[in-house]
């Protein structure tokens, strides 16, 4: 399979496994699984084709690990990023000191007055290493990296998540915790 398939299906299940699965009927269980068989059948109904094989190696080859399979691989769903309400069972964890947030410099005003919020996501999502943070600024301009002192915030109480791909989940990220002086890139 191309890059450009991989992309193209990568996208319509961000859409469905993540905001809208009622934009082709896909029924997603209290856990953001769904089954297979039903997504691709639903998938072509709306011009989205792709076998399971498709899937598979979209699934293991995506450079992100957005989307997992169940152990006996009926059932799919993406690892973190949803709009809708689900619950993706993660324990709570305990974080390294610091963690990295990719943004952009129109963002910047509002980080600074209220830090960082989940908005329309069930989390914050925040990155491991500059490199990953670089990558999601990226995606709506010229990256801006954010160093945020979560040990302090988890020291402070404040809880984390480990999503099934390595992002780093909270429910927010007040103001005090980032350094917005190592922004620039």
């Amino acid at each position: 399979m191309d890059d450009k398939h991989k992309n193209t299906i990568s996208k319509f299940l961000s859409l469905v496994l993540r905001h809208k699965p009622e934009t082709i009927g896909l029924h997603l269980d209290i856990n953001g699984w769904a089954d297979i068989e039903e997504l691709i059948s639903k998938s072509a109904l709306h011009r989205q084709v792709f076998s399971k094989e498709e899937l598979r190696e979209m699934v293991l080859t995506n450079d992100k690990q957005r989307f997992g399979f169940n152990e006996d691989a009926t059932m799919i769903r993406a690892n973190q990023g949803h709009s809708i309400s689900i619950e993706l069972n993660l324990e709570t964890k305990i974080p390294p000191e610091v963690l990295y947030h990719g943004t952009v410099a129109k963002f910047l005003d509002s980080i600074k007055a209220g830090g960082l919020k989940k908005m329309q996501r069930q989390h914050v999502h925040l990155s491991k290493d500059r490199e990953t943070a670089v990558k999601v600024g990226n995606r709506r301009g010229d990256a801006i990296v954010l160093s945020v002192n979560i040990g302090q915030m988890h020291r402070d109480g404040l809880s984390f998540f480990l999503s099934e791909n390595g992002v780093w989940l909270t429910d927010n990220v007040p103001a005090e915790y980032i350094d917005l002086n190592e922004g620039t890139l």
